[in-house]
């Protein structure tokens, strides 16, 4: 395998030269075709007893070109005999040259019949031999050409295959059944060196067994898709292959569609140089029928390579394989990556932004490619005018932007993403807790400089995870605290929702947390796992399997949670349901009390947005009203309702009366009664 042309000015006219100089081989050969036919119709006029060709053949022609001919390449990579090969041309002729119809018909002495058969080859081309059509033969087993089925074999119509007459033009493309099959990979992207040690580790064997003619499967494992493109596309790229996708899914399942896109696609291979990359996602392990096939397709034929590609290993075979896996770049890898595409973007480069590329390192785990997707998003985003520098602020505003965009998690089905608007302006906490949260978010921004600068990671990567415990209750300001921390942090912020995660089925739990924690980890989203005690309460005693693995459960959360690189909160409404062993690991935990008066009058000259009209209402005696800061938010908004409903020009000012109508409203959905001292005064 020779390495990858470069495509540039010297070798698109070589490639044209070649084109030339293969069309005129192609012509030469389909003469010396053409002259054996009109010798075999002169002969079969003149009424000669043995219509066989009995002259001398023509001499071949030679090809004028370093790079061999298309039918050179056939005829050695699927082992034809002379007979076999000019039977492949006699069956082209007739679509490439009008003059090899009527010669058919005159050397068949039939008027009705121009295409090629297997008699006439017999009769017509040298060093004939039956097995040419033995269906285990080159020419019928890699569909080279077709048989018409239901007549003698010798009398049938012949058909050369479409994709194999344009590869013979000069044309190469994919075969139309499996081109809706398989999408050819991208061009691999900007790789870390891990990365690319990888795909020269790979291309290493693929160059070792094309001495062998055996290949390993290549199985390439890790959490990101299109990193494994990437490694496998360099792989190929470095030993001058075409590297081609299929979804795992897409694999047949019976066993003769199987057997039949692996012939097409070892057809493929050997005439394009390309390299198959089956990828697993969206196939589970207990799906027996698609785990049957991929093996089936692993296992046929190691001829050629193949690349198995997803998150978890698959597998065992019976074929040799390899297995690699691709994990995010280092931070310094990542770190370097951001200073070459920042040198090469912007002349400030990586030096203007100063500590911000460290932060977006710390934050979001991007590879090359994201990297240079977000420089080019923020390039587009703040392109400077007359020839103006762009300034490191907006720049780095810019760059957050866009990796958050490019990281946002599919958390759709799981999790509910939340649009964090408070600030510290809107939360009202004991000054202890709101020191916590700051430390919270602390934490959150300097946990890079912490563990990776100053080495606490080489520690060991156990315990890492910045995980906190929002405990109070209902209404108390958990879930805007969540909030203050997304918006302060610039992060995205999920809610998840438990109802989806928790499953009665045994392991499918874990699997959905798995697939919370992997699909948030690039972006450092924000997790809050709401009213957390109904899924980690107390670990029960082991009566039956399903207390043990409800067990596991829990350790499989706190496992996540040590290792997640972003926030991970968890609120209740009764902290005293959680195991002490899961508090233990807990980073932070922050306490929202129940407000007393002074904070509740703080909340209520809060509620009110500035552009809300209000009149006559008195912070003191509303703070007389004994309501967490969830249920006054209720009752500010139903009684900004109230007051734009009443009037007749546009509504009125909100007021107390309509204060103390909406609080009676949320006093009956509490299933409570407002008592005379929280309402003294009011009206």
């Amino acid at each position: 395998m020779a390495d990858e042309p470069v495509h540039d000015q010297a070798s698109i006219h070589e490639l044209h030269d070649w084109s030339q100089v293969n069309q005129r081989y192609l012509i030469a050969h389909l003469a010396r075709i053409r002259q054996a036919l009109v010798e075999h119709s002169e002969r079969t006029v003149a009424g000669a007893a043995d219509a066989r060709r009995t002259s001398s053949p023509q001499p071949e022609p030679v090809m004028a070109h370093a790079e061999p001919a298309a039918l050179e390449t056939i005829c050695e990579q699927f082992d034809l005999s002379p007979f076999e090969r000019d039977l492949l041309l006699l069956c082209a002729g007739v679509e490439l040259d009008a003059d090899f119809a009527p010669l058919c018909m005159a050397a068949q002495g039939n008027a009705q019949s121009d295409t090629p058969t297997f008699g006439l080859a017999l009769a017509v081309l040298a060093e004939a031999h039956w097995s040419a059509l033995a269906p285990d033969a080159p020419l019928r087993y890699w569909e080279l050409i077709h048989v018409e089925a239901g007549r003698s074999l010798t009398r049938s119509p012949l058909r050369i295959d479409e994709r194999v007459l344009h590869y013979l033009a000069g044309v190469n493309h994919l075969d139309a059944s499996i081109a809706g099959l398989v999408q050819p990979a991208p061009a691999p992207g900007l790789l870390a060196p891990s990365q690319a040690a990888l795909a020269g580790e790979i291309a290493a064997t693929w160059r070792v067994a094309t001495a062998t003619g055996a290949f390993p499967v290549v199985q390439i494992c890790g959490p990101e898709r299109s990193a494994r493109r990437a490694v496998a596309a360099a792989a190929c790229r470095q030993v001058g292959l075409r590297l081609y996708t299929m979804a795992a899914y897409a694999v047949p399942v019976a066993p003769p569609e199987i057997d039949r896109l692996l012939r097409l696609w070892q057809r493929e291979s050997l005439l394009g140089n390309c390299v198959l990359m089956v990828e697993s996602e969206g196939v589970e392990r207990s799906d027996t029928g698609r785990e049957n096939a991929l093996a089936r397709l692993v296992e046929a034929d190691a001829g050629s390579p193949l690349v198995v590609s997803g998150s978890e290993r698959r597998g065992p075979w019976q074929r040799p394989a390899i297995t690699v896996d691709v994990g995010k770049p280092s931070p310094a890898e990542q770190r370097a990556l951001w200073r070459a595409v920042l040198d090469h973007a912007f002349d400030q480069g990586a030096a203007a932004l100063n500590g911000h590329v460290e932060r977006l390192v710390g934050t979001f785990a991007l590879d090359g490619a994201a990297i240079v997707a977000a420089v080019q998003g923020a390039q587009g985003r703040l392109a400077a005018s007359d020839g103006e520098e762009v300034a490191p602020q907006p720049l780095a505003d810019a760059l957050w932007a866009h990796c958050r965009s490019q990281a946002r998690p599919a958390l759709d089905d799981l999790a509910q993403p939340i649009e964090a608007l408070a600030t510290w302006d809107d939360l009202v906490l004991p000054a202890r807790e709101r020191t916590v949260l700051a430390e919270i978010a602390m934490h959150v921004r300097q946990r890079s400089r912490v563990y990776e600068t100053w080495g606490f990671a080489g520690k060991g990567r156990r315990g890492l995870g910045i995980s906190a415990l929002f405990a109070g209750a209902s209404g108390t300001g958990k879930t805007m605290a969540a909030e203050v921390l997304a918006q302060e942090l610039k992060l995205d912020l999920y809610r998840i929702d438990l109802s989806a995660v928790v499953s009665k089925y045994i392991g499918e739990t874990e699997k959905n947390l798995r697939r919370v924690f992997d699909a948030a980890e690039a972006g450092g989203a924000i997790l809050l796992f709401d009213e957390a005690d109904a899924l980690f309460g107390k670990r029960s005693e082991v009566r039956d399997s399903h207390d043990r693995y409800a067990n596991i459960e829990v350790s499989y959360l706190l496992q996540r949670m040590e290792a997640y690189r972003g926030l991970a909160i968890l609120t209740t409404n009764l902290k005293d349901a959680l195991d002490t062993a899961f508090l233990r690991r807990i980073r932070f935990v922050v306490h929202f009390p129940f407000p007393d008066t002074g904070q509740r009058a703080e909340i209520w000259r809060r509620i009110f947005p500035a552009a809300t009209p209000v009149a006559g209402l008195d912070v003191e005696k509303l703070a007389q009203l004994s309501a967490a800061g969830g249920n006054i938010r209720n009752i500010a908004v139903h009684a900004a309702f109230l007051a734009a409903d009443a009037g007749e020009n546009g509504g009125m000012p909100v007021d107390m009366a309509h204060v103390l109508a909406a609080a009676r409203r949320e006093y009956a959905k509490l299933e409570r009664t407002l008592t005379e001292a929280e309402v003294r005064g009011w009206i």
